[in-house]
């Protein structure tokens, strides 16, 4: 996957906060790299420290939205999570595995839809903000070290 004209154009002009948004976006059920994002975006010259905190804000506002769309739609979520094999997986993930699947929500295809189905499954909130907000920022801070 490679950053589209109009992302590398954003980036460009707003920064943090294009970087923001399109981290947002990403950690939605729309196919976009925050990875190749936050690359780019140090590589034009953003501090990796801010790149790795607009990411993480982005993405964990986006996985609160995806917890809170299961949640609050709850069972009618399901037929559109199972159209996708990512969706099939994340979905039986959650149901087998419970808590434990959560471990997996950083990663790409599966990792947001496991968002979804840990609200509609109604998982503790406390438990899914710790351990999914750690990870996604955690994902972040390797990429912003290992380019900053």
């Amino acid at each position: 996957m490679e950053l589209s004209p109009w992302m590398f154009d954003l980036l460009q002009q707003y920064g943090f906060w294009a970087l923001l948004l399109i981290s947002f976006i990403a950690a939605t059920i729309v196919p976009l790299s925050s990875e190749i994002a936050i690359v780019t975006s140090i590589v034009l010259g953003l501090n990796w420290v801010e790149a790795v905190v607009a990411c993480s804000i982005g993405n964990c506002l986006a996985c609160s939205l995806n917890y809170g769309m299961g949640a609050l739609i709850g069972k009618p979520l399901l037929p559109k999570l199972e159209k996708s094999k990512g969706g099939r997986t994340a979905k039986r993930w959650v149901e087998k595995y419970g808590l434990y699947s959560l471990l997996l929500s950083w990663t790409p295809i599966f990792g947001d839809p496991i968002t979804i189905a840990a609200g509609i499954f109604r998982m503790n909130l406390l438990y899914y903000v710790l351990i999914v907000f750690s990870l996604r920022i955690f994902r972040y801070a390797i990429v912003g070290v290992f380019l900053g």
